[in-house]
This record gives C-alpha cells, structure tokens and sequence, in this order.
C-alpha cells in the first residue's frame, strides 16, 4: 500500500497560513495563473472521504462547491462555492473563501472523525458571519 500522500506532514499554523494566503492573493507571483486555477477550482473527482461524505478533489484540496452536500464537507453554508481548503487528520482544518477574500485554520489536538462533521460546518458560519 502506497498510504496516505499527505500523511505525516507537519507544519506550524503560521506556515500553513503563509501557504494559503499564496492561493488566495500569490503576492509574489509563485504560482503560474492557469496552474493556481487548475489547483483551487477543477475538481478532479468525488471519491468519498473516510467519513463517506463525497469531496470535490482538485489537485490536493477540496472545493466546497453548490450541490446538496457541500455543507457537510466542512466548510458552512455561508462560504461562496469557491471556497477550496483541506482537513488534516489530527482535527486540523482550513478553508478559504475566494470571493470573500477570507481563510480560516482550526487546530485541534483531536483526530479527525465524526465530531469534525458535526463541528466545523457552525464554526465557519460563525467565522464569516464575524468578519
């Protein structure tokens, strides 16, 4: 078994914000336009997660998206469709929302499981509701 691509990556919330806020702006300009594009919005497949929540894959981040489930995939239901971002399996969780300019990281010291469903979808209504 190959295992998990992600698996074992370890980065502080400053890093990992650093590396979303280039999705979201590229203020250095890293990113080739077409390839920042591809990345955040092309969903590549619908493979269920572990949850059994079907999840709109790009090229390694999930993009909320308009059908009857985009709710659950963790991110509200008041981030725009655009909305891309990614859970970690150790309750970390990150979103950003093109349209509304905005990114959110969660940081728990819980893995991933049934909870997070039940617990991010409010939180990020609460977060862009606060903005």
């Amino acid at each position: 078994a190959v295992g998990v691509p992600g698996g074992g990556g370890v980065a502080t919330a400053a890093d990992v914000a650093l590396y979303y806020q280039a999705l979201l702006h590229d203020p250095a300009g890293i990113w080739k336009p077409e390839v920042l594009t591809d990345v955040t919005s092309t969903v590549r497949n619908s493979f269920p997660d572990y949850m059994g929540v079907p999840a709109n894959r790009t090229r390694g981040l999930v993009v909320k998206g308009d059908d009857e489930r985009a709710h659950i995939r963790g991110m509200g239901r008041t981030v725009s469709p655009r909305t891309f971002g990614h859970f970690g399996q150790s309750g970390t969780f990150l979103w950003v929302d093109p349209d509304a300019g905005a990114a959110c990281i969660a940081l728990t010291d819980r893995d991933f499981g049934p909870w997070a469903i039940e617990a991010w979808p409010p939180f990020t209504d609460r977060v862009l509701a606060a903005l």
